[in-house]
């Protein structure tokens, strides 16, 4: 077999859509960034983004780490989006983009050529589709996917192939629910983003000691999720004992993390690959807990405090704290105990006289 590779910028047709071409002048005022070079650059066509090193002279490319600047020197880019402190570093011809938040500029500008696709209104042949459920219109549902008794979808939201949706979910409008996802006890409110494999609102992990053994304790709680969530790949999600487990607005979790039952998420949170969140533990907004950090339950993680990758949480955190470590203490205090150690290491080993 012989690949079929029809070029090596970003956007491969085969996978993306593209819009465009747009004027510079529109990418700018999309991006709330101001021009600066050519005198009439804003009327310059593009089609495309593409990294420093790639792209033509219709392509966007993007700055944001000092480290690159000789890629800016030689790029043949048409336009560069870059922070205030690199306009004076644009080579000759290119025009730059300039905002305060270039990362934020380079997100609209891509997501301006490569949007997300429209759902494609209709209920696919292979699928299943409960007579009491209710469907928005524009409702995608995909190839075998089932769709369960008193379910309710909004508008325009997709369900990928082989997604299962329980009965009496909810599911608000313009939500992406992806392939071989399973949802139950669930209600998500608008642009809620499943990717493919997450599992929502299967049961907790509660059990009572009996004397013949394990006991399952009943979960008769939900999930929810409010707008603007997304759900990363092969996630879980457990519902509820008693109370609800709640993903505030906003919040975004990676891949293979683990939310047990009873847990509360605030707004805009940021959960990193392979964290682990025990039952019943509370979240401030605007948290981050980073890869493969594991948090006890029934503790309470305070607003804007920062959990370190491989972060073992036994007690609350306070506000805006950052800790690392297991258990976790603050950074401060966290590497002068590594400079301790290594300062011990270098002696010979004899004990002090």
């Amino acid at each position: 077999m012989t690949l079929s590779l029809p070029d090596a910028l970003p956007g491969d047709p085969r996978f993306f859509g593209r819009q465009g071409p747009f004027s510079i002048q529109s990418l700018a005022e999309w991006a709330d960034a101001e021009i600066v070079g050519q005198g009439e650059a804003g009327q310059r066509m593009l089609r495309g983004v593409a990294p420093l090193q790639a792209a033509t002279a219709q392509e966007v490319s993007f700055l944001d780490n000092r480290r690159y600047l000789p890629l800016l020197a030689e790029t043949r880019a048409g336009a560069v989006i870059l922070a205030p402190a690199f306009k004076d570093k644009l080579p000759e011809g290119v025009v730059g983009l300039v905002s305060k938040s270039p990362y934020l500029a380079w997100a609209r500008i891509a997501a301006r050529f490569h949007p997300v696709p429209p759902s494609r209104p209709g209920v696919h042949a292979t699928a299943f589709v409960d007579e009491s459920a209710v469907l928005g219109e524009g409702v995608e549902i995909g190839p075998f996917a089932t769709i369960g008794a008193n379910v309710q979808i909004g508008a325009g939201s997709v369900i990928g192939s082989h997604a299962d949706v329980a009965q009496g979910v909810v599911i608000g409008a313009s939500c992406r629910i992806g392939a071989h996802v399973s949802l139950s006890h669930a209600i998500l409110d608008d642009r809620v983003t499943l990717y493919p494999g997450a599992r929502i609102g299967q049961d907790g992990f509660g059990f009572a000691v009996g004397p013949a053994g394990f006991e399952t304790v009943p979960q008769l709680g939900r999930v929810i999720l409010g707008h603007d969530v997304e759900i990363g790949a092969n996630s879980t999600i457990d519902r509820g004992s008693m109370r609800d487990t709640v993903i505030g607005a906003g919040t975004r979790i990676d891949n293979l993390v683990q939310i047990g039952h009873n847990a509360q998420l605030g707004r805009c949170c940021i959960v990193v690959s392979q964290a682990g969140i025990s039952g019943s533990t509370e979240l401030g907004d605007f948290v981050t807990i980073a890869a493969q950090a594991g948090l006890i339950g029934h503790i309470k993680i305070g607003e804007k405090a920062r959990i370190g990758a491989q972060c073992g949480v036994m007690s609350d955190v306070e506000a805006g704290a950052d800790v690392i470590g297991s258990p976790a203490m603050p950074f401060r205090e966290f590497f002068r105990n590594v400079a301790f150690l290594r300062r011990l290491a270098k002696k010979d080993g004899k004990p002090d006289a």
